[in-house]
């Protein structure tokens, strides 16, 4: 943990992966309002760039693949001592099990859980004694949908792995949730929401009657990063629709691609 620019009070850093855009900018921003200075780490490296320059100094970005473990290892080795760790990057694809090409079951595994793995091996090893650590899972983590085997799979893997390394890391104070957002409008969710019908049911079936924001999600995860006696968490936050089911998103699909 370095010190001020003034000699002051330690300077928190926080990593935030996948920090470019949607929940993960969100993340960043209201991480850094939080005095943290934020490492914004992306795939899109010049997007992190970009988006660091918005925070100005003393923020900084990386580029980091979450599927390649030299690349988030040389991540954390250049960031040094942490104190938050924000694990944003996934992706999804949409396909019957009975269609769905391993290949593209096997990419969504590996960013959305390999991946987050990779990040919680490395977060585990550079984060300061009573660090935080907080994975962005989904609703889809225990509510099924047709067409998302793959991801679905993937965020309910994410939701144990939370809990293991929750209970590998304690002994440091070293506390590891995640937040499993519903309908979020974000980059990531752009086409779904171009479907005709996707949304509206989706609002349909959430009681506080609205889909998420990034913002939302952000806020959860501040708390997440001080709640100095919560771990093991998989926090819902999708205005209560994990009370009701999920959309038919291949449903909607499907007309949509009738003649």
């Amino acid at each position: 943990m370095g010190r001020s620019p003034t000699g002051g009070s330690p300077v928190r850093t926080a990593v935030v992966i996948g920090g470019a855009s949607g929940i993960g900018w969100a993340c960043a921003q209201a991480l850094a309002g939080q005095g943290y200075r934020v490492v914004v780490a992306d795939r899109n490296a010049e997007g992190a760039a970009a988006r660091a320059a918005e925070l100005g100094d003393p923020h900084s970005a990386a580029a980091v693949d979450v599927v390649d473990e030299d690349s988030v290892a040389t991540l954390f080795e250049q960031t040094g001592n942490i104190d938050a760790v924000v694990s944003c990057a996934g992706f999804s694809n949409i396909g019957l099990i009975v269609d769905l090409a391993v290949q593209d079951f096997r990419a969504v595994v590996d960013v959305c859980l390999t991946g987050a793995f990779i990040v919680t091996k490395y977060a585990g090893r550079y984060l300061n004694d009573g660090g935080s650590l907080v994975s962005i899972s989904s609703l889809n983590g225990r509510q099924p949908a047709a067409g998302m085997s793959a991801y679905c799979s993937a965020k309910a893997g994410l939701s144990m792995l939370t809990q293991v390394a929750a209970l590998e890391l304690a002994a440091r104070g070293i506390r590891v949730n995640a937040v499993a957002p519903g309908f979020v409008h974000t980059p990531l969710t752009e086409g779904a929401a171009l479907v005709p019908g996707v949304v509206e049911e989706y609002v349909e079936n959430t009681p506080l009657g609205r889909a998420g924001t990034p913002a939302d999600i952000a806020e959860a995860v501040v708390f997440l990063t001080g709640a100095s006696w919560l771990t093991g968490e998989v926090l819902d936050l999708n205005g209560g629709a994990h009370m009701k089911r999920y959309p038919d998103l291949l449903g909607h699909i499907m007309k949509l691609a009738q003649p």
